[in-house]
This record gives C-alpha cells, structure tokens and sequence, in this order.
C-alpha cells in the first residue's frame, strides 16, 4: 500500500497539538527591537512561539548530519551543491539560508552553477520557462523546490527566478500569560566589579510565557508539487522527504531553544487535518519509501552526477586587482 497521498488533494495539513516537556513554561522565538511576537485574534491572546522562516531551517536540516557534515544515510543520493574552500567543506546548499542562490555558490570565483544559469536564463530573456528552471533546480539541489528559493540576481532572468516555499511550518500559542521572573549573574570574586567589562554582580530579568493551547502547523502544497511537471518518481520523492521532515522534527524532540523544549501530546492521532483519511507515516516507513525512491530516480538519469553532489570551490575575489582596475580606468 503506497503512502504517499491521493494527487487528488491540493494541499495536506497537520496541525499537532504540543506542549513543554517538563513543567508549564515556555521561550519563544524573539525579533529585533520586538522580543516575542504577541497579538490578538478576535478576543483571545496569541504568540507566535516559531516562525515560518525558523522552522524551514530547522526542517532542512532533518535530512543533515552536521557532525559529519553530509547527507544522513537514507539521504545519500539526493543532489545538493556542496562548496569546499582550499579543498575543505565550507558549507552546501542544503543549510544555506537563500539554497542555491547563497553568495557562496554564485558570488565566488567558480562560477559552475552561474554558467549554467546565465546560459538557461539570460538577462533579456522574455518569458521565463519556469519548467526549464523547476528541471534544473531539481538535477543540483532538489531541496529547493520543497523550501523555496530566489535568485534575485538580475543577470538572471532580470532577477524574476523564484519558487515559493512547498513546505511551510510554524508554531502559534493560544490563551497565554506571561511568566515573568529573572535572576542575578554572580561573581563571587569581585560583586561591586565594572560591569562594563564582565565583572560584577548583574540582575537581569527573564520573560517567559505559558498558554492554553499550542500547535504545531505543517502544510504541504501538493498543488505546487505537481506544477513543477516532473517526472513521477521525482514528484514523489519530493513529497516523501516533506513528509519526512515533518514526522522526523515531530518525534526526534522539539528542543527549540534551552527554555523551549516541546512534545506532541499523548492524545494526537496523526491524522491530516483536511483529509482524515490519511495518516502520517512512521518515520521507518518514510525512510524505506525515501530510498527506494532516490534510487528510481538514479535510475532514470535523472540527477546532475553520479554521485548527485556538485561540488564547487569558493575563494573570494581578489579585492586588489579590483581596486587595481578602477584606478586604471
């Protein structure tokens, strides 16, 4: 029995209830001259506990062993640029926060993914054949088109290369209160030092936030998916590793920051949210679909190299000459 959804349905939602791990309280993501992200809908108070662009990072790297730097085992095939620098790994497309379009790929003297897209998509190109783009970014960074990217770059199709994110994620708190405490950093050498310069005795407070409610929400555009008109091994891979990332965040420990550490509740059934026929996967099930779909797709040819990784070696432009060369002129 195939576990992949019906091509029926446009969109596949799950929204799982959590709630901390241990005791009531809870940290949420912060912003910049904001702090946490609190609002009202309709008459009850809400908080937004992780946003979309964070849980996209935080889903990439389901698929990332950062210890050692590369695909996790069941993964070993999928395309994806990597980047050396003086031959060692800098870094990849999978965990770069703008994918393919990272300065690393295309601002560095390397210019391999740059060739090939300045030959496909010119600066004056008319119409851009978005199927001719969805094919290419499938062959070098498959992981693209389920997180979206765009290359904003105008030598590139006048900078209007872009695909919108296929799996999007966030976390909303319902009925919340804040739980506000603080503490003191101690320094038992000198209490009355210079705080200025890290020494001395600092209170400081803490904000933190219970709630009523929260949920995690996981939506997968299948829509989306099945506009890229790829080939239907490719389209379901692309829909498994979706499902993947969503039941591997969800049972691997949602330990979002050190004051944040999350569960799904006990009582939550799996099920979608708009089409309660279909359960999500066990994670070991999803893992086998995985790579038996990677391999159809080495199959067919289908990737960029045989081994799927195009590597590229970044090294920054030589500033001087630069300098050089508008004196000169």
């Amino acid at each position: 029995m195939s576990i992949l959804p019906s091509t029926n349905l446009r969109r596949l939602l799950f929204n799982v209830p959590v709630e901390p791990i241990q005791g009531t309280r809870f940290q949420p993501t912060g912003f910049p001259d904001l702090g946490a992200a609190t609002y009202q809908a309709g008459d009850v108070d809400c908080l937004l506990v992780e946003s979309a662009q964070s849980m996209a990072n935080r889903l990439e790297l389901q698929i990332w062993d950062e210890g050692r730097q590369e695909l996790k085992d069941a993964f070993k095939g999928l395309p994806y640029i990597q980047v050396t620098k003086d031959g060692n790994y800098l870094t990849s497309s999978l965990i770069e926060a703008h994918r393919i379009n990272s300065p690393y790929i295309l601002e560095g003297e390397n210019k391999t993914i740059p060739d090939i897209l300045a030959k496909e998509f010119p600066k004056e190109i008319g119409i851009v054949n978005k199927k001719r783009f969805y094919e290419i970014v499938a062959k070098y960074d498959l992981n693209a088109l389920i997180h979206g990217v765009f290359i904003s770059k105008s030598d590139y199709a006048g900078g209007r290369l872009r695909i919108p994110r296929a799996l999007s994620a966030f976390i909303e708190a319902t009925h919340i209160n804040v739980a506000a405490s603080g503490g003191v950093k101690n320094d038992s050498v000198d209490p009355s030092g210079d705080t200025s310069k890290g020494f001395g005795n600092v209170p400081f407070h803490r904000e933190e936030f219970t709630s009523g409610e929260m949920i995690a929400y996981f939506s997968i555009d299948l829509e989306q998916i099945y506009s890229y008109g790829l080939p239907e091994d490719v389209t379901n891979l692309i829909i498994l590793i979706s499902l993947y990332k969503i039941r591997s965040f969800i049972d691997g420990g949602m330990r979002l920051r050190t004051a944040c550490d999350l569960k799904v509740k006990s009582d939550y059934n799996y099920h979608s949210e708009n089409e309660h026929s279909y359960v999500l996967p066990e994670l070991s099930d999803l893992e086998k679909a995985v790579r038996e779909s990677i391999q159809a797709c080495q199959k067919s040819g289908f990737f960029a190299n045989e081994n799927n990784i195009t590597t590229v070696s970044y090294k920054e432009k030589d500033k001087s000459k630069e300098k050089k060369s508008k004196d000169k002129e």
